[in-house]
C-alpha cells in the first residue's frame, strides 16, 4: 500500500483522545517535536484563523515558520504549511512513509499496543515534516479538545485559547467548564497563555488551570487588533485578530523578534481560504463558503449576512451526523432565503432527508429542497440567485472547492 493510502486507511480508527501512541511515535522518530519553538493553539472556534495569522506574521518578521491545522478542504497537504506554501507531495509521501515504519517498529516490539488514529499520525508526520524543513517556528491548532489532543506533546513559547463555545460534547462534556477544562489542558507551568472573550463559565476554569501551572493569563479585547486592517471578514475576527496580536507580542517579548509591521502583515494576509471566503465564477455567479459547524460558527456568519446582505441568499448546507444541526439551522434560518440540503462526501455526512427535517421544525416559513449530491445542490441553488453561500461542513467545503475548481 502506497503510503498516502495507509494513512487515510487509519481513518477506520476514528477518534481516540490520549498521549500514549503519540508519545511513543515522537520518541522512536527522535522527538522531532523539539527540533523547533511551537506555538499551540485551541478553541472552538478561531483557533485556525489566529492560526494562519500568527504564522503569517512570523514569516513576515523573517522568520522561518510553518503551520499544521486541520482538517483539510481539498487536498491533504494543506495540513502542513511551510514558507507560506503546502508542503510538496514528494516530501509528504516520504514524511509519511518513515512514519508509518515507525508504527510498525513499534507495534512489532510492543511499545505501540494499539494500531494509532490517522490524527496520531499525521501530527507526528507535521512534526517530523518540520523538522526535516529546518523551520524555527512552528504554530500548532489542536485538533479537538487541547487536553489528550495528540498535538499536546509539544513544549511550547505561547499557548492561546481563542474561545469556548458547545461542540463535540460526546468528547469534551456538556458545559462550558467542561470543555474549557478540556482546552485548558495545553497550559503548561510558566508558559503564558493568551485567551480569548470567554463566558465566565469557562474562564474561571482557565484561570484556576493557569494559577495551578503558575502560568500568566494574558487576555485579548478588540482593543488590541485595532490599530490593525484585517484582512478575514466577519466581525468575528476582529477577536481572533486580537488574539493573534497578544500571541505576537508574548513571542517578541520571549524573544522571536516580530515588530509591528510584520504583526499588520500577518493580520492583513493570512492566507485562511473556506472563512467567510468570496468567491467568484468566470461567468459571475458568486459563492460565499464558510466553515460554520456548531452553532457558535453558525451565529457569525449569519450575523455577517445580515450587515452585508440587502436580500436573503440561498444557502446549500450539509453537516455531519454528530453535530448539533438544530442549533445550527435556527442560527442560520432568519439570515438566509432559502435552504438546500445536500450530503457531504464523507461518511459520517447526515441523511439530507433528516437535515431537511431538522430545517423545517426550526423554520417552517423556510423554503426547503433536497439534492443529493453538492454538484446538484449547487445548480438548483444557483437556479434561485447568481449569488449563494455553502456552509455547515468543512467537508462540503472541500467538496464545493473541487466542483468550481476554486481550490
Amino acid at each position: 500500500m502506497d503510503p498516502l493510502s495507509y494513512l487515510f486507511s487509519l481513518e477506520q480508527f476514528g477518534i481516540k483522545f490520549g498521549l500514549d501512541n503519540i508519545s511513543t511515535l515522537v520518541a522512536r522518530l527522535g522527538h522531532p517535536e523539539r527540533a523547533f519553538r511551537s506555538i499551540h493553539i485551541a478553541g472552538t472556534n478561531g483557533k485556525g484563523s489566529v492560526t494562519a495569522m500568527v504564522d503569517a506574521a512570523i514569516r513576515a518578521a523573517g522568520h522561518r515558520s510553518a503551520r499544521y491545522t486541520s482538517p483539510h478542504l481539498v487536498d491533504l497537504s494543506e495540513r502542513f504549511v511551510i514558507d507560506g506554501r503546502p508542503v510538496a507531495r514528494e516530501s509528504l509521501v516520504a514524511a509519511v512513509a518513515d512514519v508509518r515504519d515507525a508504527v510498525d517498529a513499534s507495534r512489532a516490539d510492543g511499545s505501540l499496543a494499539v494500531q494509532p488514529t490517522f490524527f496520531e499520525v499525521t501530527t507526528a508526520v507535521a512534526f517530523e515534516l518540520f523538522r526535516r524543513a529546518g523551520v524555527d517556528t512552528a504554530v500548532l491548532e489542536v485538533g479537538l479538545g487541547g487536553r489528550l489532543d495528540s498535538t499536546n506533546v509539544v513544549s511550547p513559547m505561547a499557548t492561546a485559547i481563542t474561545s469556548i463555545a458547545l461542540d463535540h460534547e460526546q468528547y469534551l462534556g456538556s458545559t462550558l467548564a467542561e470543555i474549557a477544562f478540556e482546552k485548558a489542558g495545553i497550559i503548561k507551568p510558566g508558559v503564558p497563555v493568551v485567551i480569548g472573550d470567554l463566558a465566565p463559565d469557562a474562564a474561571v476554569v482557565i484561570e484556576r488551570v493557569a494559577r495551578e501551572r503558575g502560568a500568566e493569563v494574558i487576555r485579548a479585547s478588540a482593543a488590541d487588533a485595532a490599530p490593525f486592517t484585517i484582512g478575514l471578514r466577519g466581525r468575528h475576527q476582529v477577536a481572533n485578530a486580537a488574539v493573534a496580536v497578544r500571541i505576537l507580542e508574548v513571542l517578541d517579548a520571549r524573544g522571536l523578534s516580530i515588530p509591528k509591521s510584520a504583526i499588520a502583515r500577518g493580520l492583513a494576509e493570512p492566507g485562511w481560504p473556506g472563512r467567510l471566503d468570496l468567491r467568484r465564477l468566470p461567468d459571475g455567479r458568486e459563492l460565499l463558503l464558510d466553515a460554520a459547524h456548531n452553532p457558535a460558527g453558525a451565529a457569525s456568519l449569519a450575523s455577517y449576512l445580515r450587515e452585508r446582505q440587502t436580500t436573503s441568499l440561498p444557502l446549500v448546507f450539509a453537516a455531519m451526523r454528530d453535530k448539533n444541526i438544530t442549533g445550527i439551522l435556527a442560527a442560520l434560518a432568519p439570515a438566509i432565503g432559502s435552504l438546500v440540503a445536500t450530503r457531504a462526501s464523507n461518511p459520517r455526512s447526515a441523511d439530507p432527508a433528516a437535515i431537511a427535517e431538522q430545517a423545517r421544525d426550526v423554520a417552517p416559513s423556510l423554503a426547503v429542497t433536497i439534492e443529493p449530491s453538492p454538484a446538484d445542490a449547487l445548480a438548483a441553488a444557483w437556479r434561485e440567485s447568481p449569488s449563494i453561500v455553502v456552509a455547515g461542513s468543512i467537508f462540503l467545503l472541500g467538496d464545493v472547492m473541487r466542483q468550481v475548481g476554486a481550490s
